[in-house]
């Protein structure tokens, strides 16, 4: 098990539960670097003096916060905890709420809740009055020097931290060009409408996060161990022109139709598919 980001208790009325944080997030991004293409030298980021111009090591380098130019107010790690104490150590649940009050677009990165021993009663109450209520606890976190809004959601059988961002860090609607108006101000047709709500059905399934991958990802491995095993590599096949589709002009009764025919015969293959293992098995 990785260490834990944090330590503290999750304040419950007044219930105490002694809790560690662990990231729920495993990172599997590609990471590169940078060369100089003429030698293949790296390319670094550097911390420089803009005094001096040279390279400042990492334990010179203090945080400060700018009060007006060129005024700065030093902080070491003590200076934030003495600024709220309690707040450094504490999950502390302010109300409860229904889950689907919550718009997706305030959840931001989830963390798991693991209860030290003395803890875990406490810890199996909570989650099994949240599940029986149905609801989520909405409480308040500093990670790292930050106070975040946070979610407490149960999930099989553990209590998962979900960060969720403050009003202020989402940007109005207003400032975008989004439609607005009503369905016929877009020319969008009933026929229309009822043709995509059947791709929408014809397409449904139960959730099921295992059968969803980075296929960006192991296609960019294979495509750099191909270049490794071959030294060189061809140009990628250029798209033929009749299978682009103009960005201005759609037919959107067309594409619905030809989705819902390619969604119908990919369903009539894997039933085919699977009557033919099946056949297969009989035969064994």
């Amino acid at each position: 098990m990785t260490n834990p980001i944090w330590n503290g208790h999750i304040s419950f009325g007044l219930v105490n539960i002694p809790i560690s944080l662990y990231s729920a997030e495993k990172r599997t991004e590609l990471h590169f670097h940078l060369l100089d293409v003429r030698n293949q030298a790296r390319v670094r980021y550097e911390r420089i003096n803009d005094d001096t111009g040279k390279e400042v090591p990492w334990n010179k380098v203090v945080r400060a916060y700018e009060l007006e130019k060129n005024n700065y107010v030093v902080l070491n790690d003590e200076d934030f905890k003495r600024a709220a104490p309690e707040a450094t150590k504490t999950i502390d649940i302010e109300t409860f709420v229904d889950q689907a009050e919550i718009d997706p677009i305030y959840f931001e990165r989830p963390y798991y809740l693991v209860p030290d021993k003395v803890g875990e009663k406490g810890y199996v109450l909570l989650r099994e009055t949240l599940r029986k209520t149905k609801k989520v606890a909405i409480a308040k976190v500093v990670i790292r020097e930050k106070q975040y809004l946070a979610a407490l959601i149960p999930i099989e059988h553990a209590l998962v931290l979900n960060l969720i961002r403050f009003q202020q860090e989402l940007r109005s609607l207003s400032e975008f060009s989004i439609p607005d108006k009503n369905l016929k101000a877009y020319k969008v047709q009933p026929q229309e409408l009822k043709m995509a709500e059947q791709l929408v059905e014809s397409m449904v399934q139960k959730w099921q996060p295992s059968h969803y991958h980075d296929d960006y990802r192991e296609a960019l491995l294979k495509w750099i161990e191909k270049k490794v095993s071959q030294g060189k590599i061809k140009k990628p096949p250029k798209i033929k022109e009749e299978e682009a589709i103009p960005a201005n002009v759609i037919d959107f009764m067309a594409a619905l139709k030809g989705s819902l025919k390619n969604v119908k015969k990919k369903s009539l293959n894997n039933h085919h598919h699977s009557a033919t293992q099946h056949k297969r098995v009989n035969a064994k």
